[in-house]
């Protein structure tokens, strides 16, 4: 780790400004970033420490919308009541996000942010094999190598990495949205659309881009609509205790006679982003809300899933997990 100065942000508009300087990084809970600068993935002539700015802090209704900021860490929000009663999906997923150590350091707005968990991304510098997300043009060794846990959508030749956050597929199923403030000001990024895949940045000349994020831009809360809906998150994962999920799933449902009415689901960890499965929205409505009637409707919404050659179980997976979530946010068992 090589050394940088250090500064304390007053307002969240000092710290935009700070962050025009590209040398310039901002921390927060610093559960990732430090990783980050350890193991070579990133740099800063500057780090600016936003931790104290109460603005980008508290939970609250806002008319119809619950207002969460940046600040908010994982554990506070997975316990509080606003959040349990009106997303519950999104404080089941904090809660299984990580260990309760690192719940109660890291922010919402830094863990939407963290990197893909892919192990030859991860690796300490200098890297003994090619990545492009850390050495653009030098080709990905997860292609040809080891890529059980990694992207069954929208992944490229170039990488086939998968984003990690739990939080984000929640906030990406409750239609939530991410406000910002960077150099030209606020503006709001739908959380469904806030991380690209590798095909949609490829096609946007940005291949190694992860985010729509531009330079400068600081995250400085969320707003989702309160929802009665019954919420779930499922995350399967290889042990119970702190672990990425391997797939995960969430959902919310209202029914009516045993009906499905309304729906959402997102699924976790298969893409570069969180992947909404929105034809399955628009086909579950009227269907009974039971394991026999959901498999062919998720099933159908995952037609163009393109596993790569060991992760082909995952189709599966995320399919079962899809169809728990919605099982368990109807209510049933």
């Amino acid at each position: 780790m090589r050394d940088f100065a250090y500064a304390r942000a007053g307002t969240a508009e000092s710290a935009v400004g700070t962050l025009a300087d590209p040398g310039t990084s901002v921390i927060a809970g610093g559960t990732e970033l430090l990783n980050w600068f350890r193991l070579g993935i990133a740099a800063a002539d500057n780090v600016v420490d936003i931790g104290g700015l109460d603005e980008l802090r508290g939970i609250a209704s806002d008319g119809d919308d619950l207002r969460i900021g940046a600040l908010v860490t994982l554990n506070e929000i997975g316990e509080h009541p606003l959040v349990v009663q009106a997303a519950g999906a999104l404080a089941s997923a904090c809660l299984q996000a990580a260990s309760a150590q690192i719940r109660n350091r890291a922010t919402i707005g830094g863990n939407v942010l963290q990197r893909t968990r892919c192990p030859y991304f991860r690796a300490e510098e200098p890297l003994p094999w090619p990545c492009n997300k850390r050495d653009p043009g030098s080709g990905c060794t997860s292609l040809a190598g080891r890529h059980e846990r990694q992207a069954i959508f929208g992944w490229t030749q170039d990488c086939v990495a998968v984003q990690p956050s739990d939080p984000a597929v929640a906030l990406a199923m409750l239609d939530a949205q991410a406000d910002v403030l960077g150099p030209a000001g606020p503006r709001t990024i739908p959380m469904r659309e806030f991380h690209l895949t590798q095909r949609e940045a490829a096609d946007a000349g940005q291949p190694m881009r992860e985010t729509r994020l531009e330079p400068g831009e600081l995250i400085t809360g969320y707003r989702l609509p309160a929802s009665a809906d019954g919420q779930a998150y499922v995350k399967v994962r290889e042990r119970a205790s702190y672990e990425y999920a391997i797939v995960s799933a969430a959902a919310a449902v209202r029914l009516d006679g045993g009906l499905i009415t309304t729906a959402r689901v997102a699924l976790g960890s298969v893409a570069q982003r969180p992947w909404r499965l929105t034809s399955a929205e628009a086909e579950l409505p009227g269907t009974p809300l039971t394991r026999e009637a959901l498999i062919p409707v998720i099933e159908r919404a995952m037609a163009d899933a393109a596993p790569l050659p060991q992760n082909g179980f995952k189709v599966t997976m995320a399919r079962n997990a899809a169809v728990r979530a919605l099982i368990t946010a109807g209510g049933a068992s």
